[in-house]
């Protein structure tokens, strides 16, 4: 039977369908996320890989696994693989696009209320025992009534999220993408606009683009003081694309208002983080996808591309398709 190494213990939906297909899994068991030699130590054992956004599959580990028949990651980026050697060596690489769409935008969307509205902040101070009485100036929230809303990367994700904000507060719709988006444009109205335009014009800064070498660290010092100080920030996408200690600075000089965090750079996040001193930052654990249904349809998507790239058949998630010709 061809043998699988998962790097993670996830839902029984895929692990039983790569069973029910006669694979033979090596799940790891560990505590702890395996260490880089450990990732090597036991691929090597296996035919082909379920791996996490935080797995590094390199240069250096596919070069000491250049057998593998196929590497299915557990998520819908897929910037830890470096795809290009993969397809030199012949290896599928897959992902499971589509299904967390909506978990992600609800996240988002969750993220934007609770930094508006103060939830986390008022929440903790009820626990505390730091709430003493109802005072008319306590906890003065954001308004998002007629707001501009900025998505950067208009993709299914952050339609997701334009398509939230235009139906319950009836939010002016901008956004940066690499084409124009006639869909958004029709059914929001939504304007393509330059980046230079997005920060000066919205009122909430909405993140849903893939990592780059164009977008990683965009949001820095330079562009947090292009932004409205009552801006509100949301990442949802990756932590790299903001820089953590500009993105502090900047709301407790007040250059914007407050921001709301799914993803970290580094992860987890440190809890130190200055970030977290603030009671306008409401930061969550990368929770985007964390709901069973879509994590379970995410682990048979992972299950699906391995028994389809065994078979020498499309991927559901094809990253590099190129790689049957």
């Amino acid at each position: 039977m061809p043998k699988i190494f998962v790097t993670r213990q996830i839902l029984a939906k895929g692990l039983d369908y790569l069973r029910q297909a006669s694979f033979e899994l090596d799940v790891w068991a560990g505590p702890a996320f395996p260490t880089q030699s450990e990732l090597v130590a036991h691929a090597r054992q296996a035919d082909g890989i379920l791996c996490m956004l935080d797995d590094k599959i390199d240069a250096s580990f596919l070069e000491q696994n250049q057998h593998l028949k196929v590497i299915s990651n557990y998520a819908v980026g897929y910037n830890n693989i470096d795809v290009p050697m993969a397809t030199a060596l012949g290896i599928p690489v897959g992902n499971t696009p589509d299904v967390l769409t909506e978990a992600t935008a609800d996240i988002a969307f969750a993220l934007l209320l609770a930094v508006a509205r103060k939830i986390v902040d008022s929440n903790h101070d009820i626990r505390a025992g730091r709430w003493h009485d109802w005072h008319p100036t306590g906890y003065l929230g954001m308004d998002l009534k007629g707001k501009t809303l900025g998505i950067m990367g208009m993709g299914r994700i952050g339609m997701a999220m334009a398509k939230r904000c235009f139906g319950a507060y009836d939010m002016e719709i901008i956004y940066t993408a690499n084409t124009a988006k006639p869909a958004a444009e029709q059914a929001f109205g939504a304007r393509q606009v330059d980046f230079a335009t997005l920060l000066h014009h919205s009122d909430i800064v909405s993140v849903h683009s893939s990592l780059s070498p164009q977008t990683t660290g965009l949001f820095d010092r330079a562009a947090f003081a292009q932004m409205k100080n009552t801006a509100i920030f949301i990442n949802t996408a990756r932590g790299a694309i903001h820089q953590e200690a500009d993105l502090a600075e900047a709301i407790q000089q007040g250059r914007i208002w407050g921001a709301g965090l799914d993803v970290t750079n580094p992860e987890p996040m440190s809890p130190t983080s200055a970030l977290l001193a603030l009671p306008n930052v409401v930061v969550t654990p990368h929770i985007g996808s964390a709901t069973t249904w879509t994590r379970n349809e995410m682990s048979l998507i992972a299950a699906q591309n391995i028994v389809r790239a065994f078979r020498r058949e499309p991927l559901v998630g094809f990253v590099n398709p190129q790689v049957y010709e």
